[in-house]
């Protein structure tokens, strides 16, 4: 069995975030699979969509003062564990404000057993005299759920003082590649999973002109950071004017079906 893995809690995203993902993957994956939504709340999601506990807190993460909250961010390295929501193989994990624009079954069929991840976007400008950061985005990635991940858990209990250091890795997803190795990391090819702001948002002064558009043959469309999907559709001004959008009610139509 394929399965689909996502992370709800807290109020900032209701259960209508995880249904319309649900009936993305519906849509577009061609074959039998779980969809699986591990919450601390589980009200509201359709049929379909099976709903786990969040785990307990990982043993030694009460000491870090930044993160005494839990559920919190790093719960996305505790889907490394053997039983975790009871996965079994091959399991996409996607975060649950992206929208599934196309076919879904390359994301199982590429690689078949590897750890796959999106390379992460990195702004123009800070690529202009410096290499993009062999780092991982991890809003989309593909593992073998079970004794095969549960290296990566353990590695991240062992390491839990460096893992939450903000100075070291600054990110879940720094760390995340590091914990699987950088030898072991295979990155979607570029058209699978793509970046709204990177590669929808016209590059300034053009943002100010046109609207985004979305690159053919995009099969999953990615908000991180922001703009967040409702802000991508009524137009964003952020701090500064290359962040800026003009509204994209193509964002609307695709999120919504």
């Amino acid at each position: 069995m394929n399965n689909i893995l996502c992370l709800k809690w807290g109020d900032l995203y209701s259960a209508e975030y995880v249904n319309r993902l649900h009936r993305g993957v519906k849509m577009h994956l061609h074959r039998p699979f779980r969809f699986v939504c591990v919450t601390d709340d589980p009200t509201g999601l359709e049929d379909g969509v099976e709903s786990a506990p969040v785990p307990p807190k990982p043993p030694g993460m009460e000491f870090n003062d930044q993160y005494t909250a839990w559920p919190n961010i790093y719960l996305k390295l505790c889907v490394f564990e053997k039983g975790f929501a009871g996965l079994e193989g091959p399991t996409l994990f996607l975060d649950i404000d992206q929208i599934v624009t196309g076919d879904l079954d390359c994301f199982f069929d590429y690689l078949p057993g590897e750890f796959c991840i999106i390379h992460n976007w990195v702004e123009f400008r800070k690529r202009l005299f410096r290499k993009v950061p062999f780092c991982g985005n991890s809003s989309c990635f593909r593992f073998e759920a079970g004794a095969a991940s549960d290296r990566i858990y353990r590695k991240f209990l062992s390491e839990l003082p460096t893992a939450l250091d903000y100075n070291v890795f600054c990110t879940e997803q720094n760390y995340m590649t590091h914990a699987v190795g950088p030898a072991n990391i295979r990155f979607w090819p570029d058209n699978f999973v793509r970046s709204f702001k990177r590669s929808c948002v016209r590059p300034w002064p053009l943002n100010h002109l046109l609207p985004p558009r979305l690159p053919r043959d995009t099969r999953i469309l990615c908000f991180h950071g922001n703009p967040t999907p409702t802000e991508a559709i009524a137009g964003y001004r952020g701090r500064h004017l290359n962040t800026w959008t003009k509204p994209a009610p193509w964002v609307k139509t695709l999120w919504e079906k």
